[in-house]
C-alpha cells in the first residue's frame, strides 16, 4: 500500500494585507513548531507573496503557494502573473480551476489544463480543484462530472506530471456554505477520482497522487475526513485565516503518534 504524505494547504482567497500576513506566520508557527509529518502550504493573494516568505525566514516545513496563474510565459496580459514570477518569488505550488474561478470568471477544464500544463513546464506543483455543484449532485451526476473534470483538466500530463499534481475535490455546495460533504461522501468521491487517475495513467501512478477534500473544512470534521483511506488532506478556506485553528487543522492530518512524538 502507497504511503501518501498528506498535505495541508490554506488558501486565504481575498484576504490579509501584508502585515496580516507576517503575524499569521508568526503565530502558526508557535503553534505547529518544525512538525514534518505533514506537508503544509500558505496560498496568499500575490500582494503578500513576498512578506510570507521573509516571515518563515529558515522554517523549511512550510510551502508557499499561489492562488492563480496565467498559462503564457509573458507578453501583454494587463494583470496577469505567470508561472516564472511565481517561482521568482520562491513559490512551490499554485492553486488551479479553484470553483470561484470557474463560476466567477469562466474558467473552463481546458484553460485549467494550459494553467497546469504551464505550472509543470516552469517547476511549479499545481492544485487542480474539480468538483460538483449541489444540482449535479442531486441528479446523480456527480461521477460523470468529475470524470470530464478531470480528463480535460489534466489532459496531456505525463505519468511524472501526475504524480506531482495535487487534486482537490472540492463539492462546490459546500464551499463557503457551512455544509460538508459527510466523510463517506467525501471518501465515495476520492475514490472515484483516485480510479480515474488510474484511467488516465496506471494504478500504480494514480495511488501516489494526493487527492485533498476542500469545502467547509473545520476544526471539528477535518480528522474524520482525513482519516479515509483516499483522503490525503484539505484545502482550505475561511478556516485556514486563524492560525490556531489552521494549525489545528494541520495536527489533525497526523497520525497519533506524530502528534504525541511517542516512539514506534
Amino acid at each position: 500500500m502507497t504511503v501518501r504524505k498528506k498535505i495541508v494547504a490554506a488558501n486565504w482567497k481575498m484576504n490579509m494585507l501584508q502585515e496580516e500576513a507576517a503575524e499569521f506566520v508568526k503565530d502558526l508557527l508557535l503553534e505547529i513548531g518544525d512538525i514534518s509529518a505533514v506537508e503544509v502550504v500558505i496560498a496568499p493573494p500575490f500582494t503578500a507573496i513576498a512578506k510570507v516568505n521573509e516571515s518563515l525566514g529558515k522554517a523549511q516545513n512550510i510551502k508557499v503557494g499561489a492562488q492563480n496563474m496565467y498559462w503564457e510565459r509573458s507578453g501583454p496580459f494587463t494583470g496577469e502573473i505567470s508561472a516564472s514570477m511565481l517561482r521568482d518569488l520562491f513559490v512551490r505550488y499554485v492553486i488551479v480551476g479553484h470553483s470561484e474561478r470557474r463560476a466567477l470568471f469562466g474558467e473552463t477544464d481546458e484553460i485549467v489544463n494550459r494553467k497546469a500544463r504551464a505550472a509543470h513546464e516552469a517547476g511549479l506543483h499545481p492544485i487542480v480543484c474539480v468538483g460538483e455543484t449541489l444540482e449535479q449532485r442531486e441528479k446523480g451526476s456527480v461521477e460523470k462530472i468529475l470524470s470530464l473534470q478531470l480528463r480535460a483538466s489534466l489532459a496531456d500530463l505525463t505519468a511524472k506530471e501526475l504524480r506531482e499534481t495535487v487534486v482537490a475535490y472540492e463539492p462546490i455546495w459546500a464551499i463557503g456554505t457551512g455544509r460538508n460533504a459527510t466523510p463517506e461522501q467525501a471518501q465515495e468521491a476520492h475514490s472515484f477520482i483516485r480510479h480515474t487517475l488510474g484511467e488516465l495513467s496506471d494504478e500504480i501512478t494514480a495511488e501516489q497522487i494526493r487527492i485533498q477534500y476542500g469545502g467547509s473544512v473545520k476544526v471539528d470534521n477535518a480528522r474524520a475526513l482525513m482519516l479515509q483511506p483516499d483522503i490525503d488532506g484539505a484545502l482550505v478556506g475561511g478556516a485556514s485565516l486563524d492560525p490556531r485553528n489552521f494549525a489545528r487543522i494541520v495536527l489533525a492530518a497526523c497520525d497519533d503518534q506524530e502528534m504525541t512524538g511517542s516512539p514506534a
